[in-house]
């Protein structure tokens, strides 16, 4: 029998095209095509589990998407990120208060076949948890435990998905069967403390029974350390301000757990053989791509994707194609925002002010190892496969006669700089291989567990252990040791908190991680009505009120002729971080720079309205924390919506999801 490659998140799995495992994963659209009979066969069980990754994960195609099953980029658009898009999460000519405008992630309402959602994807895995031993007699112990505890994990991964999104929701632990008049299956809505319980219950249940790491075969798949590691994130997420509204106080133990939490995963997993990949900025750009589906020590939850071209069957990564520019065949390029450019550390690891030395328009001077791999600027060496293809990027612009605009190499962007994090030097730069690329997506990094780590201790007030962890993240990409790592002395625990978060937005750029930060400390905006005064406390801006803003580099003098000026004086330059005189090339750029440009303004704004008008973001409190759609309060009319959401009549929300 013919076989098709599928690579869905944390594994491989061989599907058959054709036959019995075709047929099964169809009927597994509908409840009632297949019953607890299939878990007395272990192949039928595998290919069960197989599907719900399936579903789970085949969506997750890029970095910068979030929400398990759906998989969208409307948080990371939401965020100083990513430019262009205001969504209406920080549209500030919209306002979001009625159930018709709340998040739907919750779900449709039920059909003939089972819809790819939250609670159907819970009743998957709790149709296993509840039929595999009565049923699965024949079936190998350690097949069963395993098996079990994909289950758990799975499950509470999908509760802390409408946990973020929702607060508290209905707990539901059977396969319960859709009835408009059974008052036994009209759950409430759970408090978060309750949600939390159940997913730490599961998330433990999970490490018992899977192992530490798995065969190649099945390389990919969850581990008993990614469940602790989870385990630290949830408790990491539920002690922070959005679910914490006594954060503040020494006493709260929430803190205490997630540390325990987040320690005994790195145990686990550094025993597991898990840990920082490399010891070098060079090794942090590379761990990307050098162990394409193959065990990666920093990968402690990886989406494993394909490059091969089948018409139907294959699960690629998209990411490549989006951000490289267009002289490369890509998607046009994802151009960073200013404000994305001048976040990132000095070479010593201190901030970039001016009083530290730092000049916005030479940004490209004497920055963080990793700004040189998570960003390319003009005159930078992002290579692609193809030879012919040229290795150094240019993204400029000159005017001639008339006022008319052109763009080096065909590159129309908003900025000097774009993203290149997470890219392959090796990957085609034909339309087709960019887009299927099979560059591996890391969804929990071992440097995020660290940070969360790090994260605890300064909430408790231990300053020198968060700058232990703090530092292993920058001493590893090659940041001087001196100054705690150039992060200097921390006054106060807050300026411990600030410095875990701002690590945070350089070490996780563009990996989907910076919505949930800025959401679970609420830093938005502070609003004393509702006790939110997060950005007071951490001394940082509110995000509200800034705009994502592009700037070009233009030639000096307006022409009287389209061919492009610089064609000659770019020639010699080719920005390499991993060349013996990388910084001779910088100061050679300079002089380029220097000599033939000025920055000036995009034509128009990169958030803007309908009109051109530019906006400014704004995220309302009440956003925070999404209110149940009208479909599912309409077909659940029981539950309760969300204090500062409006329910399906109209009547202001009653659930306190802080309670």
């Amino acid at each position: 029998m013919k076989k098709i490659k599928i690579c869905c998140f944390l594994i491989i799995a061989t599907f058959l095209a054709t036959g019995c495992k075709k047929d099964f994963l169809e009927d597994m659209k509908s409840f009632d095509k297949y019953d607890e009979s299939i878990f007395a066969n272990e192949v039928l069980t595998g290919w069960y589990i197989d599907r719900l990754y399936y579903d789970c994960f085949s969506a997750y195609r890029s970095p910068v998407v979030s929400l398990m099953g759906t998989y969208n980029d409307t948080r990371s658009r939401s965020t100083e990120e990513i430019g262009g898009t205001v969504t209406d999460m920080i549209n500030s000519q919209k306002t979001l208060e009625n159930a018709n405008q709340a998040d739907s992630y919750y779900g449709r309402a039920l059909g003939a076949n089972a819809n790819n959602d939250p609670f159907n994807r819970i009743r998957t895995a709790n149709f296993l948890l509840q039929k595999i031993d009565e049923k699965g007699q024949a079936l190998s112990e350690e097949f069963k435990k395993k098996a079990r505890g994909q289950m758990y994990f799975l499950r509470a991964l999908q509760y802390f998905e409408l946990m973020r999104v929702y607060g508290g929701v209905p707990i539901v632990l059977t396969a319960e069967n859709a009835g408009a008049d059974d008052p036994t299956i009209q759950h409430p809505r759970a408090s978060p403390a309750e949600v939390v319980a159940q997913i730490v219950a599961d998330f433990d249940l999970a490490a018992q029974l899977l192992p530490a790491t798995w065969g190649s075969a099945d390389y990919g798949r969850f581990t008993s350390g990614a469940a602790l590691a989870m385990k630290s994130r949830v408790l990491l997420t539920y002690a922070s301000p959005l679910f914490n509204a006594n954060w503040d106080n020494p006493g709260n133990d929430r803190w205490q757990k997630a540390l325990d939490a987040g320690l005994a995963a790195e145990t686990a997993l550094t025993s597991a053989g898990y840990g920082l990949y490399g010891n070098s900025a060079k090794d942090w750009a590379e761990m990307w791509y050098k162990n394409d589906n193959s065990f990666n020590k920093e990968a402690i939850m990886v989406q494993l994707l394909s490059k091969e071209t089948a018409s139907s069957g294959i699960i690629s990564n998209g990411w490549e194609r989006s951000i490289r520019v267009s002289k490369q065949s890509g998607g046009g390029g994802i151009s960073a925002p200013k404000e994305m450019v001048d976040l990132f550390p000095l070479a010593d690891g201190e901030r970039p002010t001016l009083a530290n030395g730092y000049d916005s328009a030479h940004f490209f001077m004497n920055r963080d190892p990793r700004f040189y791999r998570t960003f390319a600027f003009s005159g930078m060496k992002w290579p692609v496969k193809e030879a012919e293809v040229p290795a150094v990027i240019w993204l400029y612009r000159w005017i001639y006669t008339g006022n008319k605009k052109a763009y080096s190499d065909g590159n129309q962007v908003s900025s000097p700089v774009v993203v290149r994090k997470m890219t392959n030097p090796s990957g085609s730069s034909t339309v087709n291989g960019l887009a299927y690329s099979g560059t591996d997506i890391m969804e929990y990094r071992y440097a995020e567990l660290l940070l969360n780590i790090a994260e605890c201790y300064a909430a408790k007030g231990d300053v020198s252990n968060a700058l232990v962890y703090l530092g292993k993240i920058r001493k590893r990409v090659g940041i001087p040791e001196a100054n705690n790592y150039g992060i200097g002395t921390l006054a106060s625990k807050y300026a411990a908190i600030e410095a875990c978060l701002y690590e945070r937005r350089v070490e996780l750029a563009y990996e989907g991680k910076r919505f949930w930060d800025a959401q679970r400390w609420m830093l938005y905006n502070d609003d004393a009505a509702t006790g939110n005064n997060t950005c007071e406390k951490l001394g940082v801006a509110p995000i509200n009120g800034t705009a994502r803003t592009g700037r070009l580099w233009q030639y000096k003098t307006a022409l009287s002729g389209s061919a492009d000026p610089l064609t000659a004086a770019r020639g010699t330059i080719s920005i390499d971080p991993d060349a013996a005189d990388f910084a001779v090339q910088l100061d050679r750029l300079k002089t380029f720079f220097d000599d033939n440009i000025t920055i000036v303004n995009t034509d128009q704004p990169v958030d803007k309205d309908g009109s051109g008008n530019p906006l400014f973001i704004s995220f309302r409190q009440n956003y925070y924390i999404s209110g149940l759609n009208s479909t599912a309060l309409s077909l659940n009319p029981w539950l309760q919506q969300t204090i500062g959401w409006n329910d399906y009549s109209g009547a202001p929300g009653t659930f306190n999801y802080r309670q």
